[in-house]
């Protein structure tokens, strides 16, 4: 019996587990399938917690999700082509909902599957090597006390834990010193900590973007972000300002790039992260930084370096839930043999080409097309349902513009699914005079 490993069961691992479901309902011999979850419960980053630094078990915690943290995108193009928001909720909801319901819809179709059948929760991978023909798998569980190594083999290995987990850490002179709080975005947790607070924010992406705007909304003094490269350049509400590069730290006092300062009470590192798999053999282990392509793999998915090794969700993302089932469903075919490879030349030549193509990307707009056509050419692959590709690519470029429009008002948009064509409804409340971010008052609105 073939025997395949997916280690964890957050979006990516339960796309997977859904994919090989979907095989077995349909009468496919899907053999073995076993998925390694070092926490309690399914949802991966998703599954909230209070915890930062470690775990219940000694371990880096793996969450990053915050409260009152809301989809920063439409949710439309987010939605699994085989099961809607319509579905799950019963009727349209608004575009952009918080995390507990993003949650509830990804565990909606987690049920409906049936995949919890597959999970060994409370169970963490410690090391996956390759030798003749085979993966050696070592896990420990503590689902039955303390725990206890094991070693299991495998045909397949299928890595669906992500690469948001992981923070990069820089270092500033002065940090050693400073009598405030610093804290990487991974260990943000709720913005009310810092009411009446003047943060400083290092960063110039989503994370920082989010967190400043959280912050304000929930009472910080005043929020400087520090940019590296070039500003977000947002109409910001008055409290946030964006300043060239942090220099130094005097005390509470920051140095800037422009020779400005600011004191401030604490920082938040919105630095970013590193794939991270210590777990895996360095021979066979992905090494990459965060793009859109990352070398080395096959369809973005099969390892060139080994093809039964096989990653999910390891690109930047503009596409999420959706891209992570049309490379679930490639990943399974090439498992059950329903998608042969071809030679080892041939799958190089096929990611040079689209390296090539990723060299020649320069804006925003040119890195959606680019992620557009590469899930396209994912779903061209597999039996994955189609839906409306081009209308979820329009839904991105509105998105930005919304943005560029009102930063504080973008998630009050509505946009149609490309699924089912339903419109959310404009909700009754501004995102930004909403203190509730709670499943039931969402629905309510």
């Amino acid at each position: 019996m073939t025997r395949t490993a997916v280690i964890g069961a957050g979006p990516c691992g339960l796309a997977q587990l859904h994919a090989f479901e979907q095989a077995r309902q349909g009468g496919v011999d899907i053999g073995e399938v076993v998925c390694f979850e070092k926490q309690s419960d399914w949802g991966g980053l998703w599954n909230y917690t209070w915890r930062t630094g470690l775990d219940a078990h000694g371990d880096p915690v793996h969450g990053s999700m915050y409260r009152y943290l809301w989809s920063n995108g439409p949710k439309e193009c987010l939605e699994f082509a085989d099961y809607s928001f319509d579905e799950h909720f019963g009727g349209p909801i608004p575009s952009f909902p918080p995390r507990e319901v993003l949650y509830d819809y990804i565990v909606g179709r987690a049920k409906k599957s049936n995949v919890r059948q597959f999970i060994q929760f409370d169970t963490a991978v410690r090391e996956i090597s390759y030798e003749a023909d085979t993966f050696s798998v070592t896990v420990e569980s503590w689902e039955n006390g303390p725990g206890v190594l094991r070693t299991e083999t495998f045909d397949h290995v299928i890595v669906a834990t992500g690469h948001f987990s992981m923070p990069y850490v820089p270092e500033y002179p002065g940090f050693e010193s400073f009598p405030g709080r610093i804290l990487h975005s991974h260990d943000f947790r709720d913005a009310v900590e810092f009411a009446g607070k003047n943060l400083l924010i290092l960063g110039s992406s989503y994370s920082a973007e989010d967190i400043a705007l959280q912050s304000l909304k929930y009472g910080a003094a005043s929020i400087t972000i520090a940019y590296r490269n070039a500003p977000m350049g947002f109409g910001w509400p008055e409290g946030i300002t964006e300043v060239p590069a942090l220099r130094h730290l005097e005390g509470r006092t920051a140095h800037f790039a422009d020779g400005t300062r600011r004191d401030v009470d604490a920082i938040i590192l919105c630095t970013g992260y590193q794939h991270h798999f210590p777990f895996i053999d360095p021979d066979l282990r992905l090494v990459t930084a965060n793009n859109l392509y990352p070398a080395g793999l096959y369809k973005g998915v099969v390892s060139t370096a080994n093809p039964k090794l096989l990653y999910l969700g390891m690109q930047d993302q503009y596409y999420t839930f959706n891209m992570f089932d049309a490379q679930a469903f490639v990943a399974r075919d090439v498992v059950l043999g329903r998608l042969p490879l071809p030679t080892a030349e041939a799958m190089a030549d096929d990611v040079d080409a689209w390296l090539t193509m990723y060299a020649a990307v320069d804006t925003v707009m040119e890195q959606i097309d680019f992620q557009t056509a590469y899930v396209r050419d994912l779903m061209a692959l597999t039996d994955y349902p189609a839906f409306d590709l081009d209308m979820v690519r329009r839904h991105f470029v509105t998105w930005e513009h919304d943005k560029d429009e009102s930063i504080t008002g973008y998630r009050d948009k509505s946009f149609a699914s490309p699924c089912t064509g339903t419109v959310g409804p404009i909700p009754s409340s501004t995102w930004w005079e909403e203190l509730d971010d709670s499943l039931a008052r969402f629905l309510a609105r």
